[in-house]
């Protein structure tokens, strides 16, 4: 059964960025939806922090909501800015440290 959005209000115009909150020395995440096929997160780290290098079963394309994030695909560092996106893909390692305050909208399709 497909699960619906959930943590998010309906039927009204939002600024995701103002949806998750950054919070001193923590990654802060607010689940939008997922399902088998889909998941959709907000993410707001602190400066410095990361989540570590790992591989995902699914094509990840996360877009920078505010601050600056560097994504770390397969060794190469990327730079992200606000409005920008880059897409992780399945199964090569990857990892997203904050370059300063960041959040972003994480999507992976399975």
């Amino acid at each position: 059964m497909c699960e619906k959005m959930k943590n998010i209000a309906q039927s009204e115009v939002l600024v995701l960025k103002d949806q998750v909150a950054c919070q001193p020395g923590q990654v802060v995440s607010k689940t939008l939806a997922q399902n088998s096929a889909l998941s959709v997160t907000l993410f707001a780290f602190d400066k410095g922090e990361e989540i570590s290098t790992h591989a995902s079963g699914g094509d990840a394309m996360v877009t920078c909501l505010e601050g600056v994030g560097k994504i770390t695909i397969d060794g190469v560092e990327y730079l992200l800015h606000q409005g920008e996106s880059i897409v992780m893909p399945a199964g090569h390692p990857h990892a997203v440290y904050a370059q300063e305050s960041f959040k972003m909208l994480l999507v992976v399709v399975f």
